[in-house]
């Protein structure tokens, strides 16, 4: 009989003392998610070419005729915008883009830094990002060890390029 009580009271005390360490943690925290670096504002860059000479007038004119040219062919209209946040098990992310000429011009994300995330996101992201400049569309290659992330970034980025359809 003492030999059981032993084991009862040893199975109590253990079991205690773990919803006791589990109930001492402090509650998770809402996701942070980072920041862009990028500027997306939407600012348009000053021409640095001076207006006093006549050849460069008509430079603007070509350079404009290109861009709106450039932005036929893309089919994407100039502006800046944000795609819809994509939810995986880790977190939210959300892909911004800036168009300019027809041409994505920059990118930024906002995405979760806890947990896993935290290691995985802050070196994932940027190559992601790259990616995108490279192949103007959504059709990025997905990063290795980061598998949940780069279709949230995918699908958040295509709603970004659908919203900037002409």
């Amino acid at each position: 009989m003492r030999r059981s009580t032993a084991a009862a009271v040893g199975t109590l005390t253990g079991a205690a003392l773990i919803v006791g360490v589990r109930l001492s943690v402090t509650p998770v925290a809402p996701p942070a998610a980072a920041s862009s670096d990028v500027d997306l504002t939407g600012a348009t860059p000053t021409p640095t070419t001076s207006a006093k000479s006549p050849a460069a007038g008509s430079k603007s004119k070509e350079a404009s005729a290109s861009k709106t040219s450039a932005a036929a062919k893309s089919g994407l209209k100039d502006g800046t915008f944000k795609g819809s946040g994509s939810t995986n098990p880790y977190g939210t992310i959300q892909v911004t883009i800036k168009v300019e000429g027809g041409k994505i011009t920059a990118v930024g994300a906002t995405f979760p830094l806890t947990g896993n995330s935290a290691t995985i996101n802050p070196v994932a992201i940027p190559k992601l990002k790259q990616e995108t400049l490279n192949a103007q569309s959504a059709k990025v290659a997905a990063v290795s060890g980061a598998t949940y992330t780069s279709q949230s970034y995918t699908e958040s980025l295509q709603s970004a390029l659908d919203g900037a359809k002409a």
